[in-house]
């Protein structure tokens, strides 16, 4: 049943949710208001609960605490309006399944009634693929696709059901930087075009600094929701790591020193053993 007070702007909202497994609280105290075309940013380091915040979302992991609504509405797996990329793997070359018939799988994959006439589903997936400047590759098979072409057509396969929120878990990892900048704009562009509310996880705010609206910081059991000047800041990530963190700006970018060894690994990438690095 949908609530009668549901804010027709609101697309997704936790109230002093949380998460625990057995002793262990994962985080909580989460209290969070998404609106149509907003671009919220999650960060923290590996195993702080990114990612089980997005499946709580996708109604695969329930909260333990708290409660969160999708439209108004409890959450539901499966929910078709609700459009989901999935952390990269690059595609082995010998991948036989084309960029058309992946995004087939968009419209398909969550239907148990009779699917749609083949010319209103080939279309559908022809829209998605131009939308995000794929249409010449429809017939290409993915493996011999780079990883920011390919990446292209994950983004037009969780597009084409049209969705109200477009979770993103870690889309820019395993590209360089100019497809990074690519699949950033490209989706900014999306949320902006289609008024949907995005969800990103990202190991670095950097190549979205410009874009987001606000960002939630999820680290040591704790959460903290705001801009990225609210947010991003010495004295906010040292109270949530209870040490002294610097944050830095740098020629336009945030840069972050001092958080703990046992945080960073994930955190700030494999190759950084200083505990520094872009955030």
């Amino acid at each position: 049943m949908t609530d009668a007070t549901h804010d027709p702007d609101a697309v997704l909202t936790f109230r002093d949710a949380g998460i625990r497994f057995g002793e262990r609280s994962l985080w909580s105290g989460l209290d969070l208001t998404v609106d149509r075309g907003e671009f919220v940013a999650i960060l923290g380091p590996n195993g702080s609960g990114k990612t089980s915040l997005l499946r709580t979302v996708l109604g695969q992991l329930p909260l333990s605490e708290g409660a969160l609504s999708f439209l108004g509405r409890p959450v539901r797996h499966g929910d078709r309006h609700i459009g989901y990329i999935p952390q990269q793997r690059i595609a082995d070359r010998g991948t036989p399944v084309r960029a058309k018939e992946l995004v087939g799988f968009g419209v398909d994959g969550h239907r148990f009634g009779l699917p749609l006439p083949s010319r209103t589903r080939r279309a559908r997936v022809a829209e998605a693929l131009d939308a995000v400047g794929a249409g010449a590759w429809a017939s290409r098979s993915i493996g011999t696709m780079s990883g920011g072409e390919q990446q292209r057509v994950r983004i037009a396969q969780a597009l084409v059901g049209r969705p109200d929120l477009l979770l993103c878990d870690e889309p820019l990892s395993s590209l360089d930087l100019l497809h990074q900048r690519e699949i950033s704009h490209l989706l900014d562009r999306s949320r902006r075009d289609r008024d949907l509310a995005l969800l990103m996880i990202t190991h670095d705010i950097n190549p979205v600094l410009s874009m987001v609206d606000r960002v939630v910081y999820v680290a040591a059991g704790q959460v903290r929701v705001g801009t990225v000047d609210e947010v991003l800041t010495t004295e906010v990530l040292s109270d949530l790591y209870q040490t002294t963190v610097e944050v830095l700006r740098v020629q336009g970018r945030i840069v972050v020193a001092g958080v703990p060894n046992d945080e960073a690994s994930g955190h700030l990438g494999a190759d950084d053993h200083h505990a520094q690095a872009p955030l």
